[in-house]
């Protein structure tokens, strides 16, 4: 008998360590798909970002602890890339899509569709959920109203 109780206590332990570490997740604010909340839409959407697409994004990623790791808005830069071919992380490319010129998305990225297991360190870790906050502001250098997007080149 003593060996069946002590199978008996193994178990128990481990049901519980798994329940205390699915608790952790939630609480730590992790998410295993891809997360996309619209946080402002304009009323007319005449330009959007699909795949193949130059798109400029504004942005503030952070870690779910709430530290930010990077933000385009504190350079005062928006980022440029190609849309759907693999210049950014999955989250980025499948989380953009559809989106209207001045439409602002917070995304919650899994790390299965960040930087994974690896990271991206010093600043992300291994197995880090993502959270963007993003805004679209050019199209194929298009902003809203059809208008092109200024450019840093010389005349």
């Amino acid at each position: 008998m003593g060996k069946k109780r002590q199978l008996i206590c193994l178990v128990a332990a481990v049901a519980a360590a798994a329940i205390l570490l699915t608790a952790s997740a939630k609480k730590s604010g992790d998410v295993t798909e891809l997360q996309i909340g619209v946080k402002y839409k304009p009323e007319s959407c005449t330009l959007q970002a699909h795949k193949g697409d130059k798109i400029k994004v504004h942005y503030r990623g952070a870690l779910t602890d709430g530290s930010v790791f990077d933000s385009s808005y504190d350079r005062g830069d928006p980022f440029e890339f190609t849309l759907g071919n693999g210049q950014v992380i999955k989250g980025w490319d499948q989380g953009l899509l559809g989106m209207c010129v001045g439409e602002k998305r917070k995304l919650k990225i899994p790390a299965k569709m960040g930087y994974g297991e690896r990271g991206s360190p010093p600043k992300i870790p291994g197995g880090a959920t993502l959270i963007f906050d993003t805004e679209l502001i050019a199209v194929n250098g298009k902003t809203s109203g059809g208008a092109k997007a200024e450019t840093d080149s010389e005349l």
